[in-house]
């Protein structure tokens, strides 16, 4: 790519597309340098450095991650909602492996106030929740559960973790089918557990 028409916006947009072709761990400014056919230098009037760069990434990717999540679950509640989450979660993560792994590294606290996507992640994650009747602190718990569960999925489907006995598709929607029953039949606080009653 040229120099000319370099800005922060295209700089992290590059970024994206290498990580997906080489991997998250494989992103550094002088790789995407390379890649737009830049000096490193040229680079550092749009990113600070590389922990910028990837934060950056992280912010732009879970940006993206959380506009397929909204649009699939637009109009759904409960069961339909979590398989439309679930779904558009996994999607991403298979299509785009390096652009999924910068939405996992560690963002400061004050990045994660100040941004749109992020404080929408939360809006669109605990709505669902939500529907399940769920209140805090069982909200955050069922939050990191699911967070766990498909990222979990995600990575071992990615690296060919799973054997060739059992189609990995059919495994998620059981693992789905799981979630909505937890949810459904969520422990409280005190003991009890939620009913359909």
């Amino acid at each position: 790519m040229a120099r000319a028409g370099l800005s922060a916006e295209r700089v992290v947009a590059g970024a994206a597309e290498l990580a997906d072709e080489a991997g998250f761990e494989n992103l550094s400014v002088s790789a995407l340098a390379r890649r737009f056919g830049v000096k490193d230098a040229s680079l550092y009037s749009h990113v600070r450095n590389l922990q910028d760069l990837r934060t950056r990434l992280a912010l732009y990717a879970g940006g993206e991650l959380i506009d397929r999540i909204a649009a699939a679950v637009a109009g759904r509640a409960g069961k339909e909602a979590l398989t439309a989450f679930a779904g558009a979660y996994r999607d991403y993560a298979l299509e785009h492996p390096g652009r999924y792994a910068a939405t996992q590294i560690r963002v400061d606290q004050a990045l994660i106030a100040d941004s749109p996507a992020l404080r929408r992640t939360a809006q669109i994650t605990y709505g669902m929740l939500r529907a399940y009747g769920l209140e805090e602190p069982d909200l955050t718990d069922a939050v990191r559960l699911l967070r766990s569960t498909f990222h979990g999925y995600c990575v071992l489907e990615s690296a060919g973790g799973f054997g060739a006995d059992r189609d990995v598709g059919a495994s998620w929607d059981k693992a789905v089918d799981a979630l909505h029953l937890a949810l459904t039949h969520w422990p409280r606080e005190n003991g009890e557990q939620k009913t359909d009653d």
